[in-house]
This record gives C-alpha cells, sequence and structure tokens, in this order.
C-alpha cells in the first residue's frame, strides 16, 4: 500500500488537532478532580452522546464485526445487537437515577446504597478489578486492533505501533481531562464516520468486487446475509440469536454495556447537566452506535470473504504479520490497504481516531477509579485538589503501558470479548435488581463477583483439562448458560442468608434517587410518614421497548433497503419513523 505525503499530511493534521484541545482544555481541567472527572456536571446531551458512540467506535470493533460476519454471517451480530435492550433500559429507567445520585463515579454508588465494610470492600476492590484489571484488558483489545491496522497498512511492528497510537493519546487525555476527552471524541467522531462511510463506498466499485448486487450475488457472500440465523440447527441460532436475545443482555456485564449502565456510560450521565441531559445523550447514543454504523462494517467484512476467502489468503498477502495476529478480524484492514491517496490518510486518521477515543475515556474513567475510589477513599482522605489531578495523570500514564503490555501477548478482539462476557456472566440482574429491591446488599454484589469469576476460571481453563462437564465443541454455549445459572442461583442464596443493609441506610438512598416504591414496600410500610413515589416504571418500560423497536427497525430499514429490498425497507423505516416520534415528544416533556 502506497501511503503518500498527502495522506501522512491529513494524519499529522489529525495529531496536531487532538492535541491542541488537550492544551486547549488542560488549565480547567486541572482546577480540581470534579472538573477533571467530570467536567464540571454541566455537559449536555448532545456532546456527550457523540462521546459515547466515538469511544464504542473503537478500532476493534470494525475488526470484531468483520470476524464475525466471516464466521457467522451477518446475523452473528446479535451477539452485541441483543445489548441493545440493555441500552434502552438505561436510557429510559437508569440514566435520571443515576444523575440524581450526584456521586462521582458509579463506584461511589456502593457506599450510598451500602454500608459498613462490605461496602467500603467492594468500592476498593472494584476500584482495581474494574479501573485497572478490567480496564485494561478492554484498551489491550483496542490496542491489538491498533497493532493489526499498523502491521497491514504502514508495516509498523508492534512496538512501533503502540509507542506512537499511546503516547498522543495519553498527552491529550492527562492534560484535558474529561473535558479534553469530550471535545476530542466530537472531533474523532466525523473523522471516524467519514472514513468508515468512505471506506466501504471505494471497497465496492473495486473489480473484484464490481458492484454492491454483484458483492450480493456472490456465491460466498449470499449465503451470509440473514438478519437472523438459520432455525433449522440449534448449535446456530441458540448461540448466535436466542442466547443474547434471551439471556445475555441482562445477565451479564460488558464494558459500555452494563445492565442498568455504569463505567464510562455512567460517567458521562453524571457529567450531564441535569436528569434530561443524562436521558438524551444515552439515547443519541444508543441509536447511533446500533442503526447508524454497522452497515458500512458489515459491507466491508462481506467483501473481505471475495478477496480474501480463507485464513491462508491472509497470510500470503501479509507474510510479515505475526502468525498469532492472523485471525478473521485482520480482514478489515486488509480490504483497507486497496484504498487510494487521500481517502487512504483519511481512513488512517478515522481509524486512529477510533483507537484514540476508546482509548482516552478508558484512561480517564479508569484513572477516575484509581483517585476518586481508592487513593482518596482509602489512602489519603485529606489530599488536595492538585494531588488528586497529579494521582490522576500518573495512573492515566501507567493504565496506558499495561494494556501496551497485554496488547502485545492478545490474538484475537472476538477471543477477549467472550472472555469478557464469562467472567461477568450472572451479574447483570444484580445492577439492575439493586435501585429497586431493598434487600440486595453488599454480599449480594461480593458474592456474585467472586462465584462468577471462579465460574469462569473452571470454564476457561480447569474444565478443559480435567473433562468434569462434557461440553461439545459445537454448544459451547452451554458455557454461559451454566454460569449464569450458578452465579444467579449462588447470589439469590447469599442474599437471602445475609442481613439487609441498615433502614437509615435504604431510607436515605431511596430519599436521594426516589426510584419506583414497589421494591421497596416492606421498608416503607415500617414508616408510614414516609412518602411512596408511584414513580412511572411502567411507562417506562414500554419507552424502552418502543426504543428498542424504533433502533432495530432502523437498523434493518438500512438493511433491506442496501439488499435492494425496497417494500421490507420503507415498513420498517415507517415503524422506525413512529417510534422515535413518540419519544421524541416524551423526552421533551421532560423538565
Amino acid at each position: 500500500m502506497n501511503v503518500t505525503a498527502l495522506d501522512w499530511g491529513i494524519i499529522a493534521a489529525f495529531f496536531i488537532i487532538s492535541l491542541l484541545i488537550g492544551l486547549f482544555t488542560a488549565k480547567s481541567a486541572g482546577s480540581s478532580a470534579k472538573e477533571f472527572f467530570l467536567s464540571g456536571r454541566n455537559m449536555p446531551w448532545w456532546l456527550l452522546g457523540v462521546s459515547m458512540v466515538a469511544t464504542t467506535f473503537s478500532a476493534d470493533t470494525p475488526n470484531l464485526v468483520t470476524d464475525i460476519v466471516r464466521k457467522n454471517g451477518v446475523a452473528g451480530n446479535w451477539a452485541w445487537w441483543a445489548f441493545l435492550l440493555t441500552g434502552m433500559l438505561t436510557v429510559f429507567v437508569y440514566a435520571k437515577l443515576w444523575r440524581r445520585s450526584e456521586v462521582t463515579t458509579d463506584l461511589e454508588f456502593y457506599e450510598l446504597r451500602y454500608s459498613g465494610k462490605g461496602a467500603a470492600f467492594l468500592r476498593a476492590f472494584r476500584a482495581i478489578y474494574l479501573g485497572v484489571f478490567f480496564n485494561v484488558v478492554i484498551m489491550a483489545t483496542v490496542s491489538l486492533a491498533a497493532i493489526k491496522i499498523g502491521g497491514v497498512m504502514l508495516g509498523l511492528s508492534p512496538v512501533q505501533t503502540l509507542l506512537i497510537a499511546s503516547v498522543v493519546t495519553v498527552v491529550y487525555s492527562s492534560l484535558g481531562g474529561l473535558k479534553g476527552v469530550l471535545l476530542t471524541d466530537f472531533f474523532q467522531f466525523f473523522i471516524a464516520m467519514a472514513g468508515s462511510f468512505g471506506a466501504a463506498y471505494y471497497v465496492l466499485d473495486l473489480p473484484e468486487i464490481g458492484s454492491l448486487s454483484n458483492l450480493l450475488a456472490h456465491d460466498v457472500v449470499a449465503t451470509k446475509l440473514d438478519f437472523i440465523p438459520d432455525f433449522t440447527d440449534p448449535n446456530v441460532y441458540i448461540p448466535i440469536f436466542i442466547l443474547p436475545i434471551a439471556i445475555q443482555w441482562w445477565a451479564t456485564w460488558y464494558p459500555g454495556a452494563e445492565p442498568g449502565g455504569g463505567g464510562y456510560i455512567a460517567q458521562r450521565m453524571l457529567s450531564a447537566k441535569d436528569e434530561k441531559n443524562a436521558i438524551g445523550a444515552t439515547l443519541f447514543f444508543n441509536i447511533a452506535h446500533y442503526a447508524l454504523r454497522p452497515w458500512p462494517w458489515i459491507i466491508i467484512a462481506l467483501s473481505s470473504l471475495v478477496i480474501f476467502p480463507n485464513i491462508s489468503d491472509l497470510q500470503e498477502a501479509f507474510p510479515n504479520i505475526p502468525v498469532d495476529k492472523l485471525g478473521d478480524d485482520l480482514a478489515y484492514s486488509a480490504m483497507l490497504t486497496y484504498l487510494p491517496t487521500g481517502l487512504i490518510g483519511i481512513v488512517l486518521a478515522s481509524l486512529i481516531a477510533a483507537v484514540m477515543s476508546t482509548l482516552s475515556t478508558h484512561l480517564n474513567w479508569g484513572s477516575s477509579y484509581v483517585v476518586n475510589d481508592f487513593y482518596l477513599r482509602f489512602i489519603k482522605p485529606e489530599a488536595s485538589d492538585k494531588e488528586l489531578v497529579a494521582v490522576g495523570r500518573i495512573s492515566t500514564v501507567l493504565l496506558m503501558v499495561l494494556s501496551a503490555l497485554l496488547a502485545l501477548a492478545l490474538s484475537s478482539a472476538l477471543d477477549a470479548f467472550q472472555i469478557l462476557l464469562q467472567i461477568g456472566a450472572g451479574t447483570g440482574l444484580i445492577f439492575i435488581l439493586r435501585w429497586f429491591w431493598w434487600r440486595i446488599n453488599a454480599y449480594t454484589e461480593i458474592s456474585a463477583m467472586a462465584i462468577s469469576f471462579v465460574v469462569a476460571i473452571f470454564f476457561e481453563v480447569i474444565n478443559p483439562k480435567i473433562g468434569l462437564i462434557d461440553i461439545p465443541a459445537d454448544q459451547s454455549y452451554l458455557k454461559l448458560i451454566y454460569s449464569v445459572s450458578i452465579t444467579t442461583i449462588g447470589w439469590l442464596i447469599v442474599t437471602f442468608l445475609t442481613q439487609p443493609e441498615k433502614d437509615e441506610v435504604l431510607l436515605a438512598f431511596y430519599r436521594k434517587v426516589t426510584p419506583a416504591s414497589m421494591g421497596w414496600k416492606k421498608v416503607l410500610d415500617r414508616y408510614p410518614s414516609e412518602k411512596e413515589e408511584k414513580g412511572t416504571l411502567g411507562k417506562e418500560i414500554g419507552l424502552m421497548i418502543t426504543g428498542t423497536f424504533m433502533v432495530y427497525s432502523a437498523l434493518f430499514s438500512a438493511g433491506f433497503f442496501i439488499y435492494g429490498k425496497m417494500m421490507p425497507g420503507f415498513i420498517a423505516a415507517a415503524i422506525a419513523l413512529v417510534g422515535g416520534i413518540i419519544i421524541i415528544s416524551s423526552w421533551k416533556k421532560l423538565k
């Protein structure tokens, strides 16, 4: 691939603008810890929403989609499309509750909802467990994507790629704090969108492809186009469709799609101006993430099946790529090597933007845990704002170093995705219920976290060696079912065997966030003078369902039009339009 001076100029301009944004916001970000991590709780919905989309526009996401499509066809994307249900639940039920809590991080929630040593342990442990361990794994998968892009498109070694990608990201993230990340995300989002749509358009004009109609008619591609998997084979439709839509979305914990909201999604909601802006931000994010972005990636993935039908074809085309980095996810980067001068510069800048926007968010989010939920809470409660910002900047650098080292050992984005789902299996229902059911306590969460981790280690490491539970290779989805069942039964038993939180803790939380009272009735009955908040939970669940149908209809409407099926496309578009009108009118009525 020939990267010209024009292409390098586009990339250099991108780097310079990103650095300037970091410098521009450095002064305000350094004024206090809350400014560094929450931008003064004064951010509008559109900026927060775009930032969420940019963060999930990670360079490993198109690689993951390509991996999925090449293995399981378009229908394989239900592995992540199902998380829309989680997202819409967050939009209409949890966004306003998070904003009302007024915590600095979602981990601070533990000492608002629970009390005593259990709550303190949860906060401290998860600050390290999520802020460092999990966060480093996520950033490593992003860095792995950068390694593959750098190797295929620029001929860079893994170390060279990581040095280039990480240095600029660390500089503007550590200088500008969350505000710098948000503004850079806004700029990077449009670069990333232009790159993905431009690349898909050009790939369809390649001589090997010819046109969209030729691509869809190709023998290899035609069998991969269905939105819903083949229901004649349970080993296909159960893991691809039934499991994600029936269990995975509510039972598993995955960064960016946490049941009930959490992580950097919670960070964005907590930094919103008010509840209405928190809801608007998450709504925009879910629409753009699931309905706007997938098809350019899918088109490129399908095209790659024509040009690189097998892994051996990728290996032959790119002999310098290490064997342990070869996989179906490499095909996305391989297809981009066909782009012309100018466009390749924009696409490379868009991929760099995807890497940097995700890394910068995870760096700021992870360091917020280290600073607010570990250092300030347990190490030095009297630390000044200046000291906290300094610790935040140091932890930003260290997190990047750790993730880069791990990236060198990974081989597949899909492998990392499956491992993370397995580790979090069975914990998601707690994050949904803890706002609405008084009986859940700190030991509920501690036990779920411990059980899910042990069960994941058993199924991923121990069971393959000892064969205690027979799981056929074509039924690997059974691991998730077993994990969710064991973990859920375990934490329910612990919940009823341990003491509930003290009434004063429960009432203080209830008054603060004012959730619907149905799950708190047993506590409230003991205090007749306490006001019961009837809430609008039924309406909110209705809006969640409406929003889910709206986004899926928009997603499949675009797909039908791409496939040349006009009537189904118009019907799906009409459903999406009606759903959109209902939701926008409801959002505008909020105070």
